[in-house]
């Protein structure tokens, strides 16, 4: 075998480097056990804020050296392979959105007192009454202006149009009502922008209605104040220019001088005043040799000279130009004082003053720098707003640092070519959120609108700006109001249920392959360790989180791996049939299996792709596990099992050094004649029949969405000891009509159920009617008494602490976005088989037998919820559609590959018969592939537990389906299109011409 060597090497390697980042998740993993037994009190209740309060504790300490380097906390973390909300719960966030800046930018910041004192007396209010902000506003103003109408304040320029004179008030508190709510949405859908880009894997993010805020749940957060910083950054980009302090010395001095005596008051605990007088009396001797000290530390190149020993670094000085550098524990002191009107007295006007956004370490001191920055006419009026830029990316500076490229729209990029022509030689501040990111000197004209951010980012800082960027400015600055660590989604039970299935599912597909294939089934299942273990380390590597639809997708991974050496153990079978010898036949094996490897893992891979640049939520994350998997079962299943047999096969000189075949299964399915096309009429007459029954019982009956689709309202429940969530989200899903969601929040005893029992109703009644629902299924379930008060819980009850009505998790857009990508999915399959198979029939003939499959499934749940078997549709029977998609699209080509073979081998006459040999020929491998695949499906079903029952459900089905339809669907489709087109060929032909 040709390029061993290479295969070999390459495999090393790749192992060698999912060890070493997998290795990091053993030790996260011990970690976190430890965090666990720490934050457990004496009857098993873990409170989720202590556990955290632990790992951030260890955050940047070492905690696990290897080859002789130490890794901290952090640095595992960030190299870990993560798990989704679904797997392991992660941070709960509550943002709201602030609707006073809506308010006050209506107006036109108007300087009205009587509007600005119901503005203040507003924001009060709403801090002790759940009122609307608007209407607060509003009593406020009346008592305050009388008969004075708003039109008088927000009948502005910028408002023209929309508000005169003549608007009443209604009209105008309709129009700030409407901007307000605008505002909210536009929140959401950037926070959601955001958040997918973050790195994290299946996020949620909900509205909570009839308020203006939002519900934010991400999975495995290590770092909350990344979190805090990303979610409640405005974005306010500004372009300014940097007034030099060599400009303003005079003036510095003066403020320095007061900073200095405020610092030495506080220490020698005396007024300002006499620290003044006291200076005022120093030795001018002493003052110059200070002077000619520093003048000397200049000289020999030292870049931070301190005015004062006795305090920090204040004001220090550089070799171009006076600079303003403090330590970073002085910044909050330095602020109050340059809020003071002495201070402001003896500053520039023209000037204001902003911190750098991160410290700089010197000396064993975090240093940051106070930037001047030279004010336009209109002090609020940056010289280039943010909202020019267009698209921003992480990239590498010059000096191959991370950095953020931006680019601009035709606006931007014309006022940012005159702003660089008109400022070669000055310094531009680039400033985010009043903070400034970096200064650099311009040194020509930059005339295409493309620039970079640089300044010392680490690469997720560098991410995330570029991310804030891209994502746009929030409309409203946002606060956090709450925060929680929550539970999976699926809970603990269910999750190690379905771990324990799968596993269980693998030891049977193990032995079924050894009892089948003999010694190559060993091969097989080595190829398939690989392949679980190439997927997981190459998450590890890329940072990705596993989440379920992940693992649906590893599902598909595994079915496709063991379709890849079935395929080639049953040529390799077949060559031996025909009198090949044992070398002879593992070579032709492999390379006429090929083909069908190839063309089946390019379209699957292809519809992974489409869906991660498309997708959104789990769809992306669905994806992103399909391509790694492809990737790396094309490679263990063709090119490292490919190895294994050929050393094998020569290790004894003979065939009894492999085999292929047990004697029980040597020719079984070998020898099959089947006619399959003539029952396709049946066939086509039983799908079309099962797809509209199903459909009209879906209509008639309705299906069961669950919360993630419809929201709902959502109770924070605590009880005195842990409850088991799986156990109680089966028991109120048979108390409810609607779908139930259980999760822990904020500790294991504390639980957040969410309903969507009487979601489209919004009124009092049904309020009381949900809840009280909820209080008696839990009571049912528990054996506990509900009571209001939770100070004191008893062994014996339970409370409700909070609720809220919140909005769905997969919104309008995900939605679009995946039928979007799904659509482009088809197209890309339709063209590639094109390509490969040079007939358009057999395109259409797959596309629709994915289409088929689709509906089959969506029936069969319809079907089953009419006999009493209710699943859910959420976010998991996407991914499990998506695996039903993959695994049909796999079937039908292996299938339509056999079928071109014969083609180029006899032509096209006698087709039927053509085509009925095909599928003869690789009914060994589809029977297989498909008993395998169902293995680990029906033992997920049986087993799995009922929260992951109508996951499992779908891929059965999905499965069977599949693989029917490649016989009995997408096969006869092509055989009657390619009748019709060879017969008008013929009628053609006895035309005279």
């Amino acid at each position: 075998m040709r390029n061993q060597g290479v295969i070999v090497f390459l495999t090393v390697i790749v192992t060698a480097l999912c060890l070493y980042y997998l290795s990091f998740t053993f030790v996260s993993s011990n970690i976190q056990q430890k965090a666990v037994e720490y934050a457990t009190d004496e009857v098993g209740n873990v409170d989720f804020g202590k556990k955290q309060s632990y790992l951030d504790s260890i955050y940047r300490e070492p905690v696990y050296k290897f080859l002789g380097a130490d890794f901290t906390y952090k640095e595992i973390k960030e190299t870990e392979l993560g798990l989704g909300l679904d797997l392991q719960g992660g941070m709960h966030v509550t943002l709201e959105v602030s609707p006073v800046e809506i308010v006050k930018g209506l107006s036109g910041n108007s300087k009205d007192p009587m509007f600005n004192t119901a503005v203040e007396e507003a924001i009060e209010s709403a801090k002790t009454t759940n009122e609307k902000f608007v209407d607060v506003f509003y009593r406020s103003w009346q008592s305050k202006a009388g008969n004075k109408k708003l039109n008088t304040v927000f009948a502005t320029a910028a408002n023209r149009g929309r508000i005169s004179l003549e608007t009443s008030d209604s009209d105008i508190l309709g129009i700030i009502d409407a901007e307000i709510e605008n505002a909210i949405e536009r929140s959401f859908n950037i926070l959601r922008t955001r958040v997918d880009r973050f790195g994290t894997s299946q996020p949620n993010i909900q509205r909570i209605q009839g308020s203006g805020r939002i519900q934010i749940e991400l999975p495995g957060v290590d770092n909350q104040e990344r979190v805090r910083n990303l979610l409640q950054g405005v974005a306010k980009l500004q372009f300014w220019e940097v007034a030099e302090i060599n400009d303003y010395v005079a003036e510095l001095e003066a403020a320095n001088a007061l900073l200095v005596a405020e610092a030495k008051a506080q220490k020698a605990g005396t007024s300002v005043e006499e620290v003044v007088a006291s200076e005022e009396e120093d030795d001018e001797t002493q003052e110059e040799e200070e002077i000619s000290s520093l003048e000397q530390q200049l000289a020999d190149g030292d870049s931070t000279t301190d005015f004062s020993s006795e305090i920090s670094p204040i004001f220090a000085l550089t070799k171009a130009n006076y600079g303003l550098v403090y330590e970073i524990r002085d910044t909050v002191t330095i602020n109050r004082i340059f809020a003071r009107e002495d201070v402001k007295s003896v500053l520039p006007r023209d000037v204001k003053f902003l911190w750098s956004v991160k410290p700089q370490k010197a000396d064993g001191m975090e240093l940051l720098e106070l930037y001047g920055i030279k004010l336009t006419r209109n002090s609020e009026q940056a010289l280039l707003e943010g909202d020019v830029i267009t698209d921003a990316a992480q990239e590498l500076d010059q000096t191959s640092r991370p950095a953020v490229g931006m680019h601009m729209n035709a606006e931007g990029a014309r006022k940012w070519r005159k702003l660089t022509a008109e400022s070669i030689g000055k310094r531009i501040a680039v400033v985010l959120d009043d903070y400034v990111y970096t200064a650099p000197t311009i040194q020509g004209e930059i005339p295409n609108g493309r620039s970079q951010i640089t300044g010392n980012f680490t690469l997720e800082e560098a991410k995330d700006l570029a991310n804030i960027l891209k994502s746009g400015s929030l409309p409203a600055p946002t606060k956090i109001v709450e925060e929680a660590f929550v539970g999976p989604t699926l809970g603990k039970e269910a999750s190690n249920q379905g771990v324990i299935s799968m596993v269980a599912g693998l030891v049977l597909v193990v032995l079924f392959m050894i009892a089948y294939y003999a010694k190559g089934g060993f091969v097989a299942i080595a190829a398939l360790v690989f392949n679980i273990f190439f997927i997981l380390g190459i998450l590890a590597q890329l940072g990705a989180a596993l989440t379920l639809p992940g693992i649906a997708g590893i599902v598909l991974t595994i079915g496709m791996s063991i379709d890849a050496n079935v395929l080639i153990f049953e040529r390799i079978k077949e060559e031996l049939r025909n009198g090949s010898g044992l070398l002879v036949a593992i070579n032709e094996g492999y390379n006429k299996a090929f083909s069908a490897i190839l063309d089946s893992n390019v379209t699957t891979f292809l519809t992974g792709a489409i869906l991660y640049a498309l997708g959104q939520g789990p769809v992306k994350g669905f994806a992103i596990v399909l391509m790694i998997g492809i990737a790396s079962s094309f490679f263990s299943a063709v090119f490292i099992t490919r190895v294994i047999v050929y050393w094998m096969s020569k290790k004894g000189g003979d065939k009894s050094s492999i085999s292929f075949a047990t004697p029980f299964a040597k020719n079984v399915l070998s020898e099959l004649n089947i006619d399959f096309l003539s029952k396709r009429k049946v066939a086509y007459l039983f799908s079309t029949g099962f797809i509209i029954i199903g459909l009209a019982v879906a209509l008639i009956s309705g299906l069961k969405f669950g919360v993630d689709f419809t929201g709902g309202r959502s109770y924070i429940v605590e009880f005195s000891q842990p409850i088991a969530t799986s156990d109680l989200k089966v028991g109120l899903d048979g108390e409810f009509d609607g779908s139930v969601e259980v999760k822990t929040f904020g500790g294991n005893n504390i639980l957040k159920v969410t309903t969507s029992y009487l979601i489209n109703e919004d009124d009092d009644a049904s309020n009381a009617e949900v809840e009280q629902k909820v209080r008696e299924g839990i009571a049912t379930i528990t054996g506990l008494a509900y009571t209001k008060d939770a100070t004191n819980l008893q062994d014996n009850q339970f409370s409700i602490t909070g609720s809220s009505k919140v909005g769905a998790t997969v919104a309008d857009d995900i939605k679009a976005s995946s039928a979007e990508a799904m659509f482009f999915a088809l197209i890309a399959i339709f063209l590639y088989i094109l390509l490969r198979f040079r007939k358009w029939q057999f395109s259409l003939g797959s596309i629709i037998a994915l289409i088929h499959d689709v509906f089959f499934v969506i029936a069969a749940f319809a079907i089953a919820s009419a006999l009493g078997a209710t699943f859910e549709i959420d976010q998991v029977f996407i991914a499990a559609m998506l695996t039903v998609v993959g695994y049909s699209i796999n079937d039908t080509v292996i299938v339509f590959d056999r079928i071109r073979e014969n083609i180029e081998s006899r032509g096209t006459s006698k087709l039927v018969k053509m085509f009925n040999d095909a599928i003869n020929q690789t009914m060994a491998r589809t029977l297989i592939t498909s008993f395998t695949t169902l293995i680990v499906v029906i033992v997920l079903l049986v087993f799995g537990g009922e929260v992951l029952r109508g996951f499992s459900f779908a891929l059965f089905i999905g499965v069977l389906v599949g693989t029917y339809s490649s016989i009995y669907i997408a096969t006869p489709i092509v055989v009657d299109l390619m009748k019709r087109e060879i017969e008008n060929e013929v009628e053609s032909a006895k035309k005279p011409a």
